[in-house]
């Protein structure tokens, strides 16, 4: 536990209790008071300013606004509440943390979850606009200069199992969790400054393939470069084999990107392998080889180069 102290009351378990110097000053207490200076940081940068300007949720404001009570969640999450019922614990009873985020009072945790309930397909969108604004504002990634570097982008999905009633889920692939529901999590990073540029959520049965386009469309719009070819052509898009198929490669290709995937068809890359004419061998891995494909890329919008591995399997073959 941390104690901190200020001019004005930061963090308390008591309302009345003075500081050990005499002071008369409250002395406030808190488990969670390594918040106190990314709170400070929040209300200074105003960050939360987009979303109480664009999200416009239809619900009365009785003790605290739609947008105090979308705050007061969001305090709770970077508490590490796993959900709004948590808000009470972590957050209302904790007057010092309230405080340090720029906040006189925490609204009951049901009422925030009336609020959540309450929005609609339009407030989302106006959520994914707000944090559009939000990361333009703050993210470095948007404001990278593609003459000097490319800029890498990382494209992947997260399995998240939850609930059967909870939204979006559905049986899908959940790694070491067999017959599970859940939800998929699509995010694509600015590798080089380790930002999260988008975020989607999906049905738990939506992989990659499905998921490719929209993703980086979204991403297109937040960094202003879905205009920009130039920009585009200093862009790296990064997917693991489950993005890579041919329709998604040339879809980024013809949109022009720079592409770096794996090809998942085993049976292809077995052909493939035995058109490579020199192997080098790999000298940060033992027995790795890599080589060129010199089997015509024909099927691919635009020229690509094709590199071949060739190692041992974990059985040693």
């Amino acid at each position: 536990m941390i104690a901190l102290k200020s001019t004005s009351p930061v963090y308390s378990s008591t309302s009345d209790s003075t500081n050990a110097d005499g002071s008369g000053q409250p002395s406030h207490y808190s488990a969670r008071a390594y918040l106190a200076g990314i709170g400070a940081k929040i209300t200074t940068l105003n960050i939360f300013e987009p979303i109480a300007s664009r999200v416009k949720i239809d619900q009365k404001t009785v003790n605290d606004s739609p947008t105090e009570k979308l705050y007061d969640g969001f305090i709770g999450m970077l508490c590490g509440a796993k959900g709004m019922v948590e808000v009470n614990k972590l957050v209302r009873s904790d007057k010092g943390l309230q405080q340090a985020f720029g906040r006189e009072r925490c609204a009951e945790q049901s009422v925030i979850q009336e609020t959540l309930d309450t929005s609609s397909a339009d407030n989302v969108q106006q959520m994914e606009e707000a944090m559009d604004e939000i990361y333009r504002l703050h993210g470095q990634g948007y404001r990278h200069n593609y003459t000097d570097a490319i800029q890498v982008l990382d494209v992947d999905m997260t399995g998240q199992p939850c609930g059967p009633k909870a939204e979006f889920a559905t049986k899908g692939y959940f790694a070491g969790k067999r017959n599970h529901r859940g939800r998929q999590r699509g995010r694509v990073l600015a590798t080089g400054y380790n930002e999260i540029i988008v975020e989607r959520v999906y049905e738990g049965k939506v992989q990659l393939t499905k998921a490719l386009q929209p993703l980086i469309q979204a991403t297109a719009k937040t960094l202003e470069i879905d205009g920009a070819s130039e920009n585009r052509a200093r862009t790296l898009v990064r997917v693991d084999s489950g993005g890579g198929s041919q329709d998604d490669v040339n879809w980024l290709l013809n949109q022009g990107y720079l592409v770096l995937t794996k090809d998942y068809s085993t049976l292809r890359a077995r052909k493939f392998a035995k058109s490579v004419v020199q192997w080098i061998d790999d000298p940060r891995h033992p027995e790795r080889q890599v080589g060129v494909v010199t089997t015509p890329a024909s099927e691919y919008a635009h020229p690509v180069v094709r590199i071949a591995v060739h190692c041992r399997k974990n059985n040693k073959q």
